[in-house]
């Protein structure tokens, strides 16, 4: 076991799942090399911040972050400041302009060389990792948040070229992991009493186009159904879900294998990002509203009681208020359980970033408060056919506003509170609904087993 003789540390994750999923492998290298998580960032020995720079608030709010790390440091040259994420990549050396108290810069495909990277800092250099870099398979164990749900990255990078997003510029190109190691970490994470799995890519329907393997019939292998096969009888695994989809790539075999997996949860998060077939064009995104209809309509004629989340922007330049409505309209027919919306935001290095059309501030803000009404308003009524069933939930933990109760996620994603009785965290307990709410539900804990589907 390695002591704790190099301090403390604390990290700081902003941004998506594959974030969250990098921190807990570098907090785990961390803990390999001695050091021991820390009680707070102020006190901390080396403080990393996971960046993200999908919208500008999440940058801006990095820099105020070391803003204040960076006169601690003047005070305690000792104080190791690490910036690592999408914000490292995008600024690379000028981050180190901006704030020269900063001992290392790195982006999202050096996560697993940090040890190396730390090494040269205590050798006495400031460091800035941002190069392209081949992501080997981990031989380093995550120090993961969650002792039941884990993250197991199947493909980092990106390979589209959406004219708004930042991600292929900062994540790099695509890179598939192998089937045979995502299943020997999932092994490994049964093994330590893991129950859940979310699958994760950027853009994870793309898993495995850089593998080779072609069937005698002439279709690729190693397809993220395939995956879903290959993995699906890992023993002690209970559910298995995966995250980011693409419609450009969600297939209709893709939807009948999680229809015909018992362990993969009825549970699908599809961004759309728009209503509207121009803006889609004009956004690159390469598919239209009638091809996300269809795909809809194709997982609720297979799996009906289905959850379906997304993301989407408003105010992308040119929008008008008549394709804005055309969102509204998609949302209103399809009632999404969530919808992940946001105001467009011009990043650095992308096409729409530098368009003349752009719509103004005031205008964004007005759309996306008549959006998240309409999106509470759906998500209250999907909550309803939950009122009354008795549906399984995973205890994940204990209600941090009553101690008495326990919570967890149905396999469609909700999030469920219920009295715990004699239950603890780590069961799989079946609820009767009692309360439904736009996105949690409560109920009560019921004698008869969950229904098997």
């Amino acid at each position: 076991m390695a002591d704790s003789s190099r301090g403390t540390y604390w990290i700081t994750t902003f941004g998506c799942q594959m974030n969250k999923a990098d921190s807990e492998r570098m907090a785990g290298i961390l803990e390999s090399m001695g050091y021991s998580a820390g009680s707070g960032e102020d006190q901390a020995d080396l403080v990393l911040y996971n960046t993200c720079t999908i919208r500008d608030n999440a940058e801006q709010k990095v820099y105020s972050y070391l803003g204040r790390q960076a006169r601690r440091k003047r005070d305690n040259p000792a104080l190791t400041l690490v910036v690592a994420g999408c914000v490292a990549q995008q600024e690379g050396e000028s981050l180190l302009r901006r704030v020269p108290e900063l001992d290392l810069v790195m982006g999202p495909q050096h996560a697993n060389r940090l040890d190396t990277l730390l090494s040269q800092v205590e050798a006495g250099q400031q460091v800035v990792a941002t190069d392209d870099h081949h992501i080997l398979e981990d031989i380093t164990t995550a120090r993961r948040d969650s002792s039941l749900c884990a993250w197991v990255n199947v493909i980092y990078g990106c390979n589209e070229r959406c004219t708004y997003c930042v991600v292929p510029s900062v994540r790099g190109q695509e890179q598939s992991r192998l089937p045979q190691a995502i299943r020997l970490e999932m092994e490994g994470l049964a093994a330590s009493g893991y129950k859940e799995i979310t699958l994760l890519g950027q853009n994870i329907d793309a898993y495995g186009r850089d593998l080779p393997g072609i069937t005698p019939e002439g279709r690729r292998q190693n397809t993220l159904t395939d995956l879903l096969h290959h993995v699906h009888d890992v023993e002690g695994i209970e559910r298995i879900r995966f995250a980011t989809s693409h419609p450009r790539y969600f297939t209709e075999r893709l939807i009948e294998a999680c229809a015909e997996l018992p362990k993969v949860c009825e549970h699908f998060h599809v961004p759309f990002q728009s209503g509207d077939d121009k803006l889609l064009k004009a956004m690159a995104r390469g598919y239209t509203t009638a091809r996300y209809r269809r795909i809809v309509e194709q997982i609720r004629k297979l799996m009906p009681d289905a959850a379906i989340s997304a993301d989407a922007i408003v105010g992308f330049p040119g929008e008008t208020d008549a394709q804005f409505r055309r969102t509204l309209e998609l949302v209103d027919e399809i009632g999404f359980d969530l919808l992940n919306t946001a105001a467009y935001s011009p990043r650095p290095n992308t096409p729409a970033a530098d368009w003349p059309d752009q719509v103004e501030e005031h205008v964004k803000v007005e759309r996306l408060k008549e959006l998240n009404a309409l999106v509470e308003r759906k998500a209250k009524a999907c909550s309803q056919r939950y009122l009354g069933r008795v549906e399984e939930v995973l205890a994940e933990g204990i209600n941090p506003k009553d101690g008495t109760q326990l919570m967890g996620r149905t396999r469609t994603n909700r999030l469920t509170f219920f009295p715990a009785g004699s239950h603890r965290v780590g069961d799989t307990v079946p609820v009767r609904i009692e309360q439904v709410r736009a996105f949690s539900l409560s109920g009560s804990a019921q004698a008869q087993p969950a229904l098997v589907r």
